[in-house]
C-alpha cells in the first residue's frame, strides 16, 4: 500500500492562498453603482416620479440642515459674553438635534431610491444659507444668523411637505412635519427669546 504525498510546491501554494485572504485589497477603484440624481426604484408602492421629486426637495433641505448643524457647532465654540454658559450649552443641544435630522433626511432619501448629498464641498455648493465669516462674531449676530437659517429650512420644509402630500408620499410628509418643521420651530423659539431686550435686574 502506497501513501499519497503532496508535492511541497502545492503545499506552498495553498499556504500562500490562505495567507493572501487576510491581506487587505487596497487602492480599489470602479465606476459608481448609482449616479447622483438617478432613482433606484424600490418596491415601496410609490411611483418613480414622486420618489424623484421628493428626493430633490429633501436633498436641498438636507444640504441646508447640514449647514445649520455646522453653524451651531461653530457658534458653540466661539460664543462670548455674559450669556456664554447658557448659549454654549443651548447651541450644542440644538446641534445634537440637527444631527438627528440630518440622519433622518439622508435615510429617507436613500429609502426613496435616491442618493443623499454627503460631502462638505457638495453641501457648500447646494445650500441657500449664507456662509458666516471664519472669525468670531458677537452673540446677537450668531443668533440672527441661526434664525435666518432656520427660516430658510422651514420655508423649504413646508413647501416640500405639501408637495409630498399631494404626490401621496406620506412618509416624506410625516418626516417633514413631525420632525423637521417641529424641531426647527422649537429651536427658533429658544433662540428668539435671547434677543428680547428686557432688563435683567430692575424692571422698567
Amino acid at each position: 500500500m502506497t501513501t499519497k504525498t503532496t508535492h511541497p510546491s502545492v503545499k506552498m501554494a495553498k499556504n500562500s492562498s490562505e495567507t493572501d485572504r487576510a491581506r487587505p485589497l487596497l487602492h480599489q477603484h470602479a465606476r459608481e453603482i448609482q449616479a447622483f440624481g438617478k432613482i433606484n426604484k424600490l418596491p415601496i408602492a410609490l411611483d418613480e416620479h414622486a420618489c424623484g421629486a421628493s428626493v430633490e426637495l429633501l436633498n436641498q433641505i438636507l444640504a441646508d440642515t447640514m449647514t445649520l448643524r455646522d453653524m451651531y457647532k461653530k457658534h458653540h465654540w466661539q460664543v462670548a459674553g455674559e450669556t456664554f454658559y447658557q448659549l454654549h450649552l443651548l447651541f450644542d443641544k440644538h446641534y445634537d438635534a440637527q444631527v438627528e435630522l440630518v440622519d433622518a433626511l439622508a435615510e429617507r432619501i436613500m429609502l426613496l431610491g435616491g442618493i443623499s448629498i454627503a460631502m462638505a464641498a457638495d453641501v457648500a455648493e447646494t445650500t441657500f444659507i449664507r456662509r458666516p465669516p471664519r472669525g468670531r462674531e458677537e452673540a446677537p449676530v450668531q443668533l440672527s444668523r441661526l434664525l435666518e437659517a432656520h427660516e430658510i429650512i422651514l420655508k423649504e420644509a413646508r413647501t416640500a411637505a405639501r408637495q409630498a402630500a399631494e404626490a401621496g408620499d406620506d412618509g416624506t410628509n410625516d418626516l417633514l412635519v413631525s420632525e423637521v418643521i417641529r424641531t426647527n420651530e422649537l429651536q427658533v423659539w429658544f433662540l428668539s427669546e435671547h434677543l428680547v431686550d428686557v432688563p435683567m435686574v430692575h424692571a422698567e
